[in-house]
C-alpha cells in the first residue's frame, strides 16, 4: 500500500502550507483506499471512507471511474460497508456529475431489479452530462419497451432536472469588499506568477489578492452571516486582461457556496462588480459558475449648471459618487425587481446582470447544466415523437428590417444553431453557435482538462475544425512545476483529439510557438468562430473570443458556444503614416484617437472592433487585433482584401504544411483537412463566387471611429502612469504619450522585444537596427539588457534562411538551447542581448520576470502592476509598451531615445507600411 502511505506523507506536507488533503484524481491510490475500506480492522478504515465519499475527484478521472465501479457494487448489495448503504451509494453516485457515474447508472437502471431500477432512474432524472453513447443505450432500451427509459425520457422531455430545482431566491443580500480602486486585472486574483497552482485549487486560493484582504473577506463573513462578499472594482472594470477561470475559481473560493458536498474545493455563485461594469471576457466565466455579475454605474462624471463636464488640471473628466459601495456595505440584489438596493433604497437597475438566460445559470449553478440540459431535452422529444414543452429562456433574437449586417453579425447568422431557416439575426440577439477553431493554452490547460473531465467529455466533437493545445506560456523556463505538469497536459489533450505542442509519443520536435500565432494560421476561414483559453485569442482571420478555461471545455466537448452578438465599432483611416513610424503606433494611436473623440468614452468596451485595415498580411494585421483585448473589446473583426486574404490563406498552408511534416498531425488528419478547407476557400475567393468577407453598406454600428495617420508625429508609448494621484488612472492601458514627453534622461533597465504582439518582421527590424548602429558606431553596444524572444520557430528558421538570425547571433550574449533549457528562472541581467526560446517569455508573469523595481520598454500586451515587473521599496517597477524599434534602441541607450536619435536608428529599414483602403 506505497501509494496510500505516499498520500500521508503528501497530507502531512499539506498541512505544514496551511492546506487540506489533495483530492484524488488517481485510481491507482483509491484502489487501495477502497481496498482499506472492505477490510474492517484497518487502522485505516476511517480516515479511507472520508477520503473516498468527500475527497475523489468527480467526472472522467480514473478515480471517478473506480469510484463508481465500487458504489455500484454496493447499489446491488454484492459489497456490503455499513457506513455506505445501497441509498447513500446513490446518493453519492448522483453528485459525479457524468462518465463512469453515468454508465452505472444506466447499467442499474436497465438491469432486471426493478426496485434498483426505479432508484437509478431517479438519480438519472437529475443528471444532465450525458454523451451520444449513453443517450443511445436509453434510446435503445426504449425502442425495446423497456419502461425504465421510457420513465427517464419522459422526464427529460419536460426537463425536470431543471425545473424541479430550487427557485433563485426573490432577495440576494451582499455584503460589498473593494478589492482595489481602478481596473482590476485578472492577475490580482490569479497571479500569472502562480499559474503552476491553478488546478490545484485550494492552494491557489491562497494567491488571491494578499493574505490581509483574505482575512478582511473571512471577518466580513462573521459579521454578515447571512450576506454573500461582493468583490468590487472602485472606479475602474473588474477582471480585465484575461479571462483568467482561476480567477473567478479563487473568488468563488473566498466568497461562493460549495458546489457538492462530496467535492471539495469547488465553488460556485461568485458575486463581483465594478463601477465600470465586468470585462466581457470575465463576465463569461462569472456565467460559467452560476454568479453575478453587476455594473454598478456608481461613479459619473460631473457636470457644471451648463450640462458641461468639469474637468481637473490633468484635463480628465472628474467624477462624483452617487452612492456608496464601501467595504462593508449591506445591500441587497432583489432578483424580481431586478433592482439593487440599499435597504429600502433603490440604487440601479440591474437587468442586464438577470436576464432570463442569466437567470437559468444562476438557478442551474452554471452554463454547462443549461447547455447539456437543452440538449438532452431535444433528444428526449424527439426520441418520444413529442413536442418539447417551453421551459429555457427562448434565445433573444433580434431581427431589425430592412437593416444590413456588419461582419460579426454574418458570421454569427452563418454560425448559428437553431435559427429558423430565413431568419436574419442583429446584434442583441442570445444564439448558440458553432466554433470552429479552439485554442487552449497550457497556465489553463490543465483546469480545461479538469473542466473535461468534470464534463464527462472524452473526446473532441467532429464539428471542431480543428484545436491546438500550447506550450508557450511555460516556454522560457522548463523548471520542476512545469516538468510535472506540462506532459501530463500533452497526454490528455492528444488523447482527446487536439493537436500538442509537445508530442506524448516522442515524435516531434517540442514546440513552444506562441498560441496566438498558431490560432491565426490555423484559421483559414474569415467566417470562422474561435474560442481560445486566453484573453488574447483575436485572430486576424474570422472572429476570436478569449475565454475561461471552461468555455474552452465546452467548446471542444460539444463544438458550440452561446453568447449575445456584440454591437459593432467600425473603425477606418485616413491620412499617410510617416516613413518613421511602425504600425504599432498605429495601434496605439487608435486607442488615444478613439478616447479623445468619445470625450474620454471607451466606446470599444464590450463591442466588437470593426478594423478596415484590408492590406496587411494576417501576421501583421494581428497587431492590431490583438491589442483589442486592452481596449477592452470583446473581440475584433478585420475586414481584408480579396487579395491579402489570398496571401494570408497561402502563409498560412505552409505553416499548417510545416506541422505536417515535423509529425504533428494526428489520425483524423485534422492539419490535413485545414489545407484542404484553405484551398478550396482561395478558390472561392478566386472565382468570384465568395469574395472576403464585407459588412453590408447599410449596417448599423454602435460608433463609427475614423483614425487620422496624419496626426501621428512620433512614436507612441502606452504607460502604467504607476505615480498618478488618481489610483483609478494607474495600470489601464488608457494613458498613451508621444516618446518626446519623456525626454532623454528617462532610465530604461531593460528593453523585451516578444510575445504575442510581433511577428517575422518585427526580429529583422531588431537585425537591421543593429545593422545601422553598427554602422554609425563601429559596434553595437547594450546599455540595458534586451530580452528577444521569436513568437515561433518557424520565424527563426525563416530568420536564419534569410541571415537575419546571424545578426542576432553576432550580438547575444545568451542563446537559448532547446536540448539545455533553463531550468531556474533568471533574476538578474546583464547588458546583453538574449535570445530566447520562442514563446510569451516576460510577457506572461509566471516565469521570467524584470529585476524589482526596474523600468522596462516592451513589446509586450501587458503593464499590470507585477507582471512584467513587481515594485521594490522606494521604487515601483513599470512596463512602458513601445514599437520594436524603440525597445531595441532603448535597450542600446540604456534611456528613451530623442526623436532624432529614433529616426536616425530607423533610417533605411522597412518599417510596416499601410495604406487606408476605401470603404466606400
Amino acid at each position: 500500500m506505497n501509494l496510500y502511505k505516499d498520500y500521508l506523507n503528501e497530507i502531512e506536507e499539506r498541512k505544514g502550507q496551511g492546506l487540506h488533503p489533495k483530492p484524488i484524481d488517481g485510481a491507482e491510490l483509491l484502489s487501495e483506499i477502497i481496498a482499506q475500506i472492505k477490510d474492517v480492522n484497518n487502522a485505516d478504515r476511517a480516515e479511507s471512507l472520508k477520503l473516498f465519499i468527500y475527497n475523489t475527484l468527480p467526472g472522467t478521472t480514473p478515480a471517478a471511474g473506480v469510484k463508481a465501479k465500487f458504489l455500484k457494487e454496493i447499489a446491488l448489495s454484492e459489497v456490503a460497508v455499513a457506513e455506505i448503504t445501497p441509498a447513500y451509494a446513490f446518493e453519492l453516485l448522483s453528485h459525479m456529475k457524468g462518465g463512469p457515474s453515468i454508465e452505472v447508472l444506466l447499467d442499474l437502471a436497465l438491469g432486471n431489479d426493478v426496485a434498483i431500477a426505479e432508484q437509478a432512474a431517479k438519480v438519472l432524472k437529475t443528471q444532465v452530462f450525458l454523451y451520444d453513447a449513453d443517450m443511445d443505450r436509453l434510446k435503445e432500451a426504449y425502442q425495446a419497451d423497456n419502461v425504465i427509459a421510457k420513465d427517464i425520457l419522459e422526464s427529460y422531455a419536460k426537463a425536470e432536472f431543471f425545473t424541479e430545482l430550487p427557485a433563485v431566491a426573490e432577495e440576494i443580500k451582499v455584503v460589498t469588499f473593494v478589492a482595489a480602486e481602478g481596473d482590476i486585472s485578472t492577475d490580482l486574483l490569479s497571479p500569472g506568477n502562480q499559474a503552476h497552482s491553478r488546478s490545484d485549487r485550494e492552494l491557489h486560493g491562497k494567491c488571491m489578492i494578499t493574505p490581509e484582504a483574505q482575512a478582511e473577506i473571512k471577518a466580513l463573513q462573521t459579521l454578515h452571516p447571512e450576506a454573500s462578499v461582493m468583490l468590487i472594482a472602485e472606479k475602474g472594470t473588474m477582471g480585465v486582461g484575461s479571462s483568467r477561470m482561476s480567477g473567478v475559481n479563487n473568488v468563488a473560493l473566498w466568497t461562493g457556496k460549495q458546489a457538492s458536498p462530496y467535492v471539495p474545493f469547488v465553488n460556485i455563485a461568485p458575486i463581483v462588480a465594478g463601477t465600470n461594469g465586468i470585462s466581457p471576457i470575465f463576465l463569461t466565466t462569472v456565467d460559467v459558475t452560476g454568479g453575478i455579475g453587476l455594473d454598478l454605474k456608481n461613479w459619473v462624471k460631473k457636470t457644471d449648471a451648463n450640462g458641461d463636464v468639469v474637468r481637473n488640471e490633468a484635463g480628465d473628466p472628474v467624477l462624483e459618487e452617487v452612492y456608496s459601495v464601501a467595504t462593508g456595505t449591506v445591500l441587497t440584489i432583489n432578483t424580481k425587481t431586478k433592482k439593487l438596493y440599499n435597504g429600502t433604497e433603490e440604487l440601479i437597475d440591474i437587468s442586464k446582470a438577470l436576464t432570463p438566460q442569466k437567470m437559468e445559470f444562476i438557478k442551474a449553478g452554471g452554463s454547462y447544466a443549461i447547455v447539456f440540459g437543452k440538449k438532452i431535452q431535444t433528444f428526449a422529444a424527439k426520441t418520444l415523437g413529442v413536442t418539447a414543452p417551453v421551459v429555457f429562456a427562448p434565445s433573444k433574437e433580434v431581427s431589425i428590417e430592412g437593416q444590413g449586417l456588419t461582419a460579426v453579425e454574418k458570421i454569427f447568422n452563418k454560425n448559428a444553431v437553431g435559427v429558423a431557416d430565413g431568419k436574419v439575426l442583429h446584434a442583441g440577439s442570445d444564439v448558440r453557435v458553432e466554433v470552429n477553431i479552439v485554442g487552449s493554452q497550457d497556465t489553463t490547460g490543465l483546469m480545461t482538462a479538469q473542466e473535461l473531465e468534470s464534463m464527462a467529455a472524452t473526446v473532441i466533437s467532429p464539428i471542431v475544425d480543428g484545436a491546438y493545445q500550447s506550450g508557450c506560456h511555460t516556454a522560457s523556463v522548463w523548471d520542476k512545476k512545469a516538468q510535472a505538469n506540462i506532459p501530463k497536459l500533452m497526454k490528455f489533450m492528444n488523447d482527446f483529439g487536439v493537436i500538442t505542442a509537445r508530442d506524448p509519443k516522442g515524435v516531434y520536435h517540442s514546440m513552444t510557438d506562441v498560441i496566438h500565432k498558431v490560432l491565426n494560421d490555423i484559421t483559414i476561414d474569415e467566417w470562422a468562430i474561435i474560442i481560445g483559453g486566453d484573453s488574447h485569442t483575436r485572430m486576424s482571420k474570422g472572429v476570436a473570443f478569449g475565454a475561461d478555461s471552461g468555455t474552452v471545455a465546452l467548446a471542444l466537448a460539444t463544438g458550440e458556444a452561446s453568447m449575445p452578438i456584440p454591437e459593432s465599432v467600425k473603425v477606418t483611416f485616413k491620412g499617410e503614416m510617416k516613413p518613421f513610424m511602425d504600425f504599432r503606433d498605429v495601434v496605439h494611436a487608435t486607442q488615444a484617437q478613439m478616447l479623445k473623440q468619445f470625450d474620454g468614452e471607451n466606446v470599444f468596451q464590450g463591442r466588437i472592433i470593426e478594423v478596415h485595415i484590408g492590406t496587411l498580411l494576417a501576421d501583421q494585421a494581428f497587431t492590431f487585433t490583438d491589442w483589442t483585448a486592452e481596449m477592452k473589446a470583446k473581440a475584433s473583426i478585420c475586414i481584408s482584401q480579396d487579395d491579402t486574404l489570398i496571401q494570408s490563406l497561402e502563409i498560412a498552408k505552409s505553416r499548417i504544411q510545416i506541422m505536417i511534416d515535423k509529425g504533428m498531425d494526428n489520425h483524423n488528419a485534422v492539419l490535413q483537412g485545414l489545407i484542404n478547407k484553405a484551398n478550396k476557400r482561395i478558390e472561392e475567393i478566386k472565382s468570384g463566387d465568395k469574395p472576403a468577407l464585407t459588412p453590408d453598406a447599410n449596417a448599423k454600428y454602435y460608433a463609427e471611429v475614423v483614425i487620422d495617420l496624419d496626426l501621428i508625429e512620433e512614436p507612441m508609448i502606452a504607460d502604467p502612469d504607476v505615480n498618478n494621484a488618481d489610483v483609478s488612472k494607474r495600470y489601464t492601458h488608457d494613458t498613451i504619450r508621444e516618446l518626446s514627453y519623456y525626454g532623454s534622461d528617462k532610465k530604461v533597465d531593460l528593453g523585451f522585444v516578444g510575445s504575442c504582439m510581433v511577428h517575422k518582421d518585427d526580429l529583422k527590424i531588431v537585425s537591421q537596427m543593429l545593422r545601422n548602429v553598427e554602422k554609425q558606431n563601429g559596434e553595437v553596444k547594450f546599455n540595458a539588457p534586451l530580452v528577444v524572444a521569436a513568437p515561433t520557430y518557424n520565424i527563426i528558421d525563416e530568420l536564419k534562411a534569410e541571415g537575419d538570425w546571424e545578426m542576432l547571433q553576432k550580438y547575444s550574449g545568451f542563446e537559448f538551447s532547446d536540448a539545455l533549457p533553463k531550468s531556474v528562472a533568471r533574476t538578474e541581467y546583464e547588458n546583453i542581448m538574449y535570445l530566447e526560446r520562442p514563446g510569451c517569455n516576460l510577457c506572461m508573469g509566471n516565469q521570467e520576470k524584470a529585476e524589482k523595481g526596474d523600468t522596462v520598454l516592451a513589446t509586450s500586451t501587458r503593464l499590470f502592476q507585477g507582471r512584467v515587473v513587481e515594485d521594490r521599496e522606494g521604487k515601483k517597477g513599470e512596463s512602458l509598451l513601445a514599437s520594436t524599434p524603440v525597445v531595441v534602441l532603448s535597450a542600446i541607450l540604456g534611456r528613451m531615445p530623442s526623436i532624432e536619435e529614433y529616426k536616425t536608428a530607423v533610417e533605411g529599414i522597412n518599417l510596416t507600411k499601410f495604406k487606408p483602403i476605401s470603404t466606400k
